[in-house]
């Protein structure tokens, strides 16, 4: 019998975590002989795909394979191991995010049981580093102001939502909405899931569904990963203009708006004094939150290091999202802006 699940996982230099996603894998309360995992891999550059081979031969009692992506990028893995998947249901999952052992079980259950077309869980985030600034960077993307109160971020009780990470699926579903957007390189399942549920389809959250995501270890590391988030969010924008969220729109405005008044105190020197007002308010907020984080988890340090990893995650985000417009506008003209990697 064909497998019931096919697990695929986009892969490029995951080494320090592919292990771990695959014995996470291989411990399933769902049964082995039901489950298939494809592994695609972006010409890493590390030893991902030797260790995913290595994997395969060391526990044959799980189907592995690993198959070629040449484009790199996640959406063109996953359109290439869910065209080689065999099963009824396909369950996306990442090289640094670790499910649980009832993972696929409660996934397909929710599916069988609603007739959804998708269904996803909650991020348990964990730092990716030792140190006071990876706990801060973990505790900002489950934060309300870091994560614009996303369900699977911060919680929240079951029901339908726009997104979730590392969804579930219908093959069905998939082959009727034609895979993933490879234009879309970073915002693939955001982008995925509003197709879907644009056509009238239902993308189910339970909390009871979860997995570990290993956060950004550095504030250079998470500012990247944001300005690249808002890069693509602008590139989604422009296959989907009504895509974009309240809580999305928010630091690209505080952006623009730090941009607009430091011109104006140039030749308005009264724009200096909103400007000041503007910035203390913001830096209130983000100080206030990280008192009160630092009182629930009793670490004096996160005091500070909460505002830093928000203020990166909104500055990185909301710089990416204009620097997005530019790489939309090359990518129309048939160049390549420098971002557009």
């Amino acid at each position: 019998m064909p497998p019931l699940v096919s697990v695929i996982i986009p892969c490029r230099n995951e080494a320090k975590t592919i292990d771990r996603v695959l014995e996470a894998l291989d411990g399933q309360t769902f049964g082995r002989d039901r489950m298939e995992v494809i592994v695609a891999d972006g010409r890493s550059q590390d030893d991902s795909r030797a260790r995913v081979e290595s994997f395969a031969r060391d526990h044959p009692a799980l189907h592995v394979t690993v198959v070629d992506n040449p484009g790199r990028t996640a959406p063109a893995g996953l359109n290439r191991a869910w065209r080689a998947a065999r099963g009824e249901f396909v369950l996306r999952v990442d090289g640094h995010a670790v499910p649980r052992p009832d993972y696929i079980e409660r996934c397909v259950s929710l599916l069988e049981s609603t007739g959804c077309d998708g269904v996803g869980g909650a991020w348990d985030i964990l730092p990716g580093a030792s140190g006071t600034i990876a706990s801060a960077i973990a505790a900002a993307a489950g934060h309300p102001l870091g994560a614009g109160g996303t369900r699977y971020r911060v919680g929240g009780s079951a029901g339908e939502v726009d997104t979730v990470p590392f969804g579930a699926y219908r093959r069905s579903t998939i082959e009727r909405l034609g895979g993933f957007n490879e234009a879309v390189p970073v915002n693939e399942d955001y982008e995925f899931n509003y197709r879907l549920r644009q056509t009238g389809g239902r993308l189910l959250f339970s909390p009871e569904i979860r997995s570990t995501y290993l956060a950004r270890p550095t504030l250079a590391a998470l500012a990247r990963q944001y300005f690249r988030y808002g890069v693509q969010k602008t590139v989604m924008l422009s296959f989907h203009p009504g895509a974009l969220r309240p809580r999305q729109a928010v630091p690209a405005l505080w952006v623009a708006a730090l941009f607009a008044l430091g011109l104006a105190t140039v030749i308005a020197p009264p724009a200096r004094v909103l400007l000041l007002l503007l910035t203390a308010v913001y830096a209130l907020v983000l100080f206030a939150a990280g008192i009160e984080r630092a009182a629930r988890l009793r670490s004096a340090g996160m005091a500070w290091a909460l505002p830093l990893a928000l203020a990166s995650m909104h500055i990185a985000w909301g710089l990416g999202f204009w620097w997005g417009w530019f790489v939309v506008a090359r990518r129309a003209l048939g160049g390549r802006a420098p971002s557009d990697r």
